[in-house]
Order: structure tokens, then C-alpha cells, then sequence
């Protein structure tokens, strides 16, 4: 009895170890990637909180339910991305690209918006500080491929 109990668990350990890894390679929290290249990948539900991603490449990436709280993002690609369900609350977005990025109901309501690139984003119920809104609204223009919603409509302008 005792043989078969420590072959049920000398198999468990086998088939749960790689899940593990696989988790906690996805934790990318208080990390310096500056200018790292994680573009066209699967990053569902990924973290990056207090993440230095400066310059990096997240373009055509799905980050959806992705965690990028406190990211610094400046002049970061994250063109033609998934960030449904994201949270980006005070992270940094200045000379960001978010050409065609789909934001719908992510959080970024302490997030930094400055000179980013906007054109066909898709910010539907996204919330977002009032300055930073009449800053994007300002950028706001394009249609999102995906969603075929209007940048400026997104954001209530």
C-alpha cells in the first residue's frame, strides 16, 4: 500500500512541477527589462507591477488581465496589443505607442499619459483622470481595426 501511495505522489510531483515553473516564469514584478523584446507573445495575466519595460517591444502582444501596475512604460511599443482587462493604474506611459491597442475595461485611472501615440486605440471603459482624458482626447484619431470603434468615441471626447 505504501508503494503505491509514493508512486501517486512521485507522479504528482512529475506532473505539477512544470505548471509551477510555468507560473512563476509569468511574474515579471520589480524587474529592470529595459528595451526587452516580449512582442507577439501570449502574455495573458502576466505581472509586471513596478516593472522598468523603457523601450521595450510588447507590439502584437496579448496582455489581457495583465498586471502592469507602476510599469514604466516610456517610449514602449505596445502597438496592435490586447490589453482588455489590464490594469495600468499608475503606471508611466510618455512617448508610448499604443497604435491599435485594445484597452477595453482595463484600469488606468492614476496612469500618465504623455505624448503617447493613440491612433485607432479602443479606450472603452477605461477610466481615466480627467486631465489626462483632455490630454488624450486631444491625440485622439483612427478607427481600432479589431473593434472597429472610434479612438475618440472610446474615450468620450
Amino acid at each position: 500500500m505504501k508503494s503505491w501511495l509514493m508512486v501517486i505522489l512521485a507522479c504528482a510531483i512529475v506532473l505539477f512541477a512544470p505548471l509551477q515553473e510555468a507560473r512563476s516564469a509569468m511574474d515579471y514584478a520589480k524587474q529592470v527589462l529595459i528595451e526587452s523584446d516580449f512582442s507577439n507573445r501570449d502574455l495573458r495575466g502576466v505581472t509586471f507591477n513596478l516593472t522598468n519595460l523603457l523601450k521595450a517591444n510588447l507590439s502584437g502582444s496579448d496582455l489581457e488581465g495583465a498586471s502592469l501596475f507602476g510599469a514604466k512604460l516610456q517610449e514602449a511599443d505596445l502597438s496592435n496589443t490586447n490589453l482588455r482587462d489590464a490594469t495600468l493604474d499608475s503606471a508611466i506611459l510618455e512617448g508610448t505607442d499604443l497604435t491599435n491597442a485594445v484597452l477595453e475595461d482595463a484600469f488606468a485611472f492614476n496612469a500618465r499619459f504623455k505624448d503617447v501615440k493613440i491612433t485607432g486605440a479602443d479606450f472603452t471603459n477605461v477610466p481615466i483622470r480627467g486631465d489626462e482624458l483632455n490630454n488624450l482626447c486631444a491625440a485622439a484619431e483612427g478607427v481600432n481595426p479589431i473593434t472597429g470603434r472610434t479612438t475618440s468615441e472610446t474615450l468620450g471626447c
